[in-house]
């Protein structure tokens, strides 16, 4: 069995965000050799998420007017996280929400995927980098 480990980095210059890194692990995939397997793509932070849906614009509006309601940003009093000097209690529990990691399996050297699926990189308190971890095993 072969195994494949890279960091993807990024820095949202904005608090919050949704990213298509699709294509991105798609590479690692094919920089893998890897044809048949598993693909781990693991955010490695407790503020961000990785998830699987469609690349809709309406579809990611819903999901930030959703986690607002669910996890509002202000007031930051209203979280003891925040107690700590931080202002970021709502992150922590949209990540929550939207996932830490996400399993594809790899067919014949391709993610293997329902139609209108893609992998994206959920950013909700953004503005320094932060990584995301590809783990491809298989052979």
């Amino acid at each position: 069995m072969k195994s494949y480990r890279k960091e993807l980095w990024f820095e949202v210059p904005t608090r919050r965000a949704f990213i298509n890194i699709t294509q991105e692990i798609k590479a690692c995939v094919r920089e893998s050799g890897i044809k048949e397997g598993l693909c781990l793509v693991n955010a490695m932070h407790i503020t961000a998420s990785v998830f699987i849906n469609d690349d809709e614009s309406g579809l990611h509006q819903d999901y930030e007017r959703w986690l607002e309601k669910l996890a509002p940003h202000e007031p930051i009093s209203q979280y003891m996280h925040n107690r700590t000097g931080e202002d970021n209690g709502d992150a922590h529990l949209k990540r929550q929400v939207m996932g830490r990691e996400v399993v594809v399996a790899i067919t014949e050297g391709h993610l293997d995927f329902g139609t209108w699926e893609r992998i994206f990189y959920g950013e909700f308190d953004g503005r320094r980098k932060k990584r995301v971890l590809v783990k491809i095993i298989g052979e």
